[in-house]
C-alpha cells in the first residue's frame, strides 16, 4: 500500500475522504478511497454540537480511534486549532495523534471558539512546535498547517500566502488555505510554495473537476464537512416530506443487503 505521505503528489492529487463514523469509513473504503480523514464539523454534528471549538481534544482523539479501528486505510485528523492557543499544546496534540496511530493532522491558525486569526509570529511558532513534534514521532507523521483566516475574512490572499510560506519554512509537511478567491489564486499558492498543497472541494469549488484542480499543482483534495452535509440535506429534505405524510423519499434508500456488503468489504482485516 502506498504510504500516506507518498499519496501527496503535486499535480496528481488524491481525494482525502472526510468521514464521520465507522460506517461511513467502511463504505468509503469499500468504494475505493485511498485515505480517510475526520471532520470536526461532522463529528460535532454526531454530538449535537456546532463546529469551531466545541469538541475537546480527548473527544476528537477517541473519535479518530473509532475511524482508525474501522478500516485499514490511513487516517488524518481534522483538529481545528490544535485544541489550545500556545505552541506546546499544538505539539502535544501532534504527539498524542501519532500515539493513537493517525497518519497526520491539520491545525488552523485561528483562535477558537472565539474566532480571529492568531497574530503572525504566534501562528508561525505554533506551526514550528507542531512540525518539530511531528519530526520526533516514532512513526511517519504528515503535518499540515492551515491558513484559515482568508476563508473567514480575517485577511486577504497575500497574507494567506505570506503565512503559508512561513509555515513551510517552519517545517510543515503540507499547506492548506481553504477556499481561495479564484483558481488563479490557488495556482499562485502552489507556485509560491514547495510542499504539497491541499484544496477543499466545497461550496463554489465543487464546480471544478479533479483534472482542473490537478492543473493548479495541488497534491490533495479534501471534502471537509461538505460530504457529511450532503447527508444532512437528505435528512432535512426527506424529513420534511415525511412529516407532511409523504414517504416517497424513502423509495431511494440504499438496500439493506447492499449496505451490509459494503460494510463487510470495507472493514478492517
Amino acid at each position: 500500500m502506498t504510504s500516506f505521505r507518498d499519496l501527496h503528489q503535486k499535480g496528481n492529487p488524491f481525494t482525502l475522504i472526510n468521514v464521520w463514523d465507522k460506517g461511513s469509513a467502511q463504505v468509503m473504503a469499500a468504494l475505493g478511497a485511498q485515505a480517510l480523514a475526520t471532520s470536526s464539523s461532522a463529528h460535532g454534528f454526531t454530538l449535537g454540537r456546532p463546529d469551531q471549538g466545541h469538541v475537546s481534544r480527548d473527544e476528537s482523539l477517541a473519535h479518530a480511534q473509532d475511524i482508525l479501528s474501522a478500516t485499514d486505510l490511513p487516517v488524518s485528523g481534522d483538529f481545528e486549532n490544535g485544541f489550545g492557543h500556545d505552541p506546546e499544546t499544538c505539539a502535544e496534540t501532534v504527539r498524542l495523534s501519532a500515539e493513537i496511530g493517525l497518519a497526520g493532522i491539520c491545525i488552523e491558525d485561528e483562535s477558537l471558539p472565539d474566532g480571529g486569526a492568531y497574530e503572525f509570529d504566534l501562528a508561525v511558532e505554533r506551526v514550528k512546535a507542531a512540525s518539530s513534534a511531528a519530526r520526533a514521532c516514532k512513526r511517519d507523521f504528515f503535518f499540515v498547517a492551515r491558513a484559515d483566516g482568508m476563508m473567514n475574512g480575517r485577511y486577504d490572499i497575500d497574507e494567506a500566502i505570506r503565512r503559508l510560506k512561513a509555515f513551510e519554512t517552519a517545517g510543515a509537511d503540507g499547506l492548506y488555505a481553504p477556499l481561495p478567491p479564484t483558481l488563479d489564486d490557488l495556482k499562485r499558492i502552489c507556485a509560491e510554495t514547495s510542499v504539497p498543497v491541499n484544496v477543499l472541494a466545497a461550496g463554489p469549488w465543487t464546480k471544478f473537476s479533479r483534472a482542473e484542480l490537478a492543473a493548479t499543482g495541488v497534491a490533495r483534495i479534501s471534502l471537509g464537512s461538505a460530504f457529511a452535509r450532503t447527508t444532512y440535506r437528505t435528512i432535512v429534505d426527506a424529513g420534511q416530506q415525511i412529516l407532511t405524510g409523504d414517504f416517497k423519499a424513502m423509495s431511494n434508500a440504499l438496500p439493506g443487503d447492499e449496505k451490509d456488503a459494503l460494510l463487510a468489504q470495507g472493514a478492517k482485516n
